[in-house]
């Protein structure tokens, strides 16, 4: 980001959160290279069937289309550690519903690799059957991994799904986005079907003052840190 908040000329390949450099993926998430550590949040696994279930007929691909992402990701960055930071299930059954060919993959992407699963409001009382750890909430170093932000220094949360709308070169760009002050970061959902909420909400304002906090966009090539100031 250049000094007056305009859009980055290379891409944002680092995220400092407390000190720590995180590799900020296209993907929406945080690689940890000292500790060979990837984290996402919110992929909302299953929720297409969630809402099919209520009469509210979606694509059933979002599981699929989900760990596809995830799987790529993780080939990418090959992780010792993977934390998924909250809602990862779109409901409490939600790990019910998979289908066979997408709990082997989901085992799949754990076999090697230690896995941790954060409960999150969504899906609080995950099974131990999943493989991996649960828990409530992790703190490495510096670092405590939790799903609702409580602003706290040294914190990285989902939950919020922040998603912030930008102008530039004459055209409007609603994106995902890394929301951090440096101090604290909160994560974009990356679940197929998640949505957003957009970076000027209130939620916000509660975990970073006076928009003192930078919108790491997720763009088609390149990640473009831009002041939240600057979003609307």
């Amino acid at each position: 980001m250049t000094e007056n908040g305009a859009l980055s000329i290379t891409s944002t390949r680092t995220l400092d959160v407390g000190g720590v450099p995180f590799h900020a993926d296209l993907s929406g998430a945080l690689f940890w290279e000292e500790q060979r550590l990837l984290v996402v949040s919110d992929l909302h696994l299953e929720k297409g069937s969630s809402f099919a279930a209520r009469g509210v007929l979606l694509p059933p691909y979002d599981t699929l289309a989900t760990l596809s992402r995830l799987a790529a990701v993780v080939a990418r960055h090959d992780p010792r550690v993977v934390i998924a930071l909250g809602d990862s299930f779109h409901d409490r059954t939600a790990h019910e519903r998979l289908t066979a060919d997408d709990s082997d993959a989901l085992a799949s992407l754990q076999n090697g690799r230690d896995w941790i699963w954060i409960s999150g409001n969504h899906d609080p009382m995950l099974p131990r059957d999943l493989g991996g750890a649960v828990a409530d909430e992790v703190a490495i170093g510096p670092i405590t991994f939790r799903h609702e932000p409580t602003g706290a220094h040294g914190e990285i949360a989902g939950h919020l799904h922040p998603k912030a709308r930008v102008s530039a070169r004459g055209r409007s760009m609603e994106r995902r986005c890394f929301a951090s002050d440096r101090m604290r970061a909160v994560m974009p959902a990356f679940g197929a079907y998640a949505g957003g909420l957009s970076i000027r909400d209130a939620a916000f304002a509660k975990i970073f003052p006076k928009n003192g906090f930078v919108a790491h966009l997720l763009g088609d090539r390149r990640v473009h840190a831009i002041a939240a100031s600057r979003c609307y």
